[in-house]
């Protein structure tokens, strides 16, 4: 079953995305099963967000802490190449932990979807709707 995406989520990720340029951009997916129902927008902390990305802790912290109350759960991370195509860097493949967890990554003007699998990373079938 493919993940269900909002055109909404897509363009927000893409509106971060190029407000954050020249460096990454980064955030949490939230939703549940298989709906994405928000982007969110996190600080990148790495100390080259030029070139990496790096989730503040306390924004995942919360968002884990709100999907125990009955919140979205996280169901993965995005972030931009501000220089690379959509799709995971050498660098993504090095830092992933193969946790099946989503990652979208913005890269020239669109966003790619993939899977966290246990033996890399697979491209994610998706629907998209104009909600």
């Amino acid at each position: 079953m493919p993940l269900q995406v909002t055109s909404a989520a897509e363009a927000e990720m893409l509106a971060h995305a190029a407000a954050a340029h020249p460096l990454e951009a980064c955030g949490l997916l939230l939703g549940r099963g298989r709906r994405l129902a928000a982007v969110t927008r996190a600080a990148n902390v790495h100390p080259d967000p030029g070139r990496h990305f790096e989730i503040d802790p306390r924004a995942l912290i919360a968002a884990h802490r709100a999907a125990r109350g009955g919140g979205p759960e996280v169901l993965g991370y995005w972030h931009s190449h501000p220089a690379g195509p959509p799709e995971p860097s050498a660098a993504d493949r090095a830092n992933a932990a193969g946790d099946g967890k989503v990652w979208a990554i913005v890269g020239a003007g669109t966003v790619g979807w993939w899977r966290d699998a246990a033996g890399g990373f697979e491209p994610l079938s998706y629907t998209a709707s104009g909600r």
